[in-house]
């Protein structure tokens, strides 16, 4: 191996403290619908929209949209959380993007 290929490769590597100052978008999906924009207009105050999950279902929690876990709600402090009931593996999450 020469000098330059050694260089590329070292240039290459990222930084993991680099990685870790990156911010994302983490969210909690409770579940999804489909409907009408006419159905959409007529929503009020009180209308309840179903979604495709059944109660008791684990939630999804999505980083920058790619579902990595799944869990439960929580409350911590007067504040809502998720305790993870499962994480996805990386090698399936791979197979989503």
């Amino acid at each position: 191996m020469t000098d330059t290929s050694q260089n590329s490769a070292a240039d290459a590597q990222i930084n993991p403290e680099v990685l870790q100052n990156i911010s994302v978008t983490l969210s909690v999906e409770v579940g999804r619908a489909m409907i009408k924009i006419r159905d959409l207009m007529r929503l009020t105050q009180g209308s309840v929209v179903e979604l495709d999950r059944i109660a008791g279902e684990p939630l999804d929690l999505l980083v920058n949209k790619t579902v990595v876990a799944q869990g439960e709600v929580v409350l911590v402090n007067d504040r809502y959380g998720i305790r993870l009931t499962r994480v996805v593996p990386a090698s399936e999450r791979m197979k989503n993007l």
